[in-house]
């Protein structure tokens, strides 16, 4: 993909492989992260639409290739920097048994950051998400799926990370929170110019929210695309010959 702009993220030629049978679960993968883009990672059950996610902030390793930040490897920063600048939040996040407003301030408390600078940023995140005031006493089990992920993502964002990960953030909303969530991370992108990567198996949220297409397949990447450039239609019946193909083999 062509761009004026310098990449904040690139890969390149970068493999994985499965532990026992050292298969590969990812395959000579190479693209660029630029301000801004909001990425959907799309692909069939197993195409490594999480693995992907997991070895840009050093969850896992590669076998093979290498992952630059800033034209810097990320094997050569150290683990909790790269997770502060490269954040993932989760398919099912968790707050740890904290109330809301806990949850969002305890990265910083754990950089010891000044009281006062700890009650500003968390602020801004809570009114920049729009998220209740009433939520902010609130523990995990009272809140709905898509509250926790709102939560989990001005957690993340609090840090003010170069780049935000989320891993099948609407597999367990409705379609209106799914939107709703949707929508608060195009605006986001939008005014911050932080870049989101998204894993998505949802083809109508991704199409929603991205600008650019990451398309895995068995593990490789078969297109890097302008969403508007994509033939969704086609992608779509894709997807389902493969799940198709998927349950005949378990027949």
């Amino acid at each position: 993909m062509v761009s004026a702009q310098i990449p904040i993220l690139r890969l390149a030629q970068v493999s994985l492989r499965a532990p026992v049978s050292l298969q590969y679960l990812l395959k000579n993968i190479s693209f660029e992260v630029f301000p801004g883009d909001r990425i959907a990672i799309v692909g069939p059950s197993g195409a490594g639409k999480t693995s992907l996610l997991r070895l840009l902030n050093r969850l896992i390793s590669p076998h093979d290739g290498s992952i630059y930040l800033e034209n810097q490897d990320i094997q050569q920063i150290p683990v909790i920097q790269l997770r502060q600048q490269v954040t993932l939040v989760l398919q099912e996040p968790k707050l740890l048994g904290m109330t809301v407003r806990e949850a969002i301030a305890y990265p910083l408390l754990l950089r010891r950051l000044p009281p006062q600078e700890i009650q500003e940023r968390v602020h801004y995140w809570i009114e920049r998400l729009h998220i209740p005031e009433d939520w902010l006493g609130r523990t995990e089990v009272q809140l709905s799926a898509g509250q926790r992920q709102l939560v989990a993502i001005a957690r993340a964002l609090v840090i003010q990370p170069k780049i935000l990960l989320l891993d099948e953030p609407t597999s367990a909303l409705d379609a209106g929170r799914a939107s709703h969530l949707l929508q608060v991370s195009i605006r986001l992108a939008q005014e911050t110019k932080i870049p989101i990567l998204m894993a998505n198996h949802q083809l109508d949220l991704a199409q929603q929210f991205c600008t650019r297409v990451l398309h895995l397949q068995q593990g490789e990447l078969v297109q890097d695309v302008e969403a508007d450039r994509l033939d969704w239609n086609k992608l779509r019946e894709t997807f389902i010959q493969l799940e198709q193909q998927t349950v005949d083999e378990w027949l």
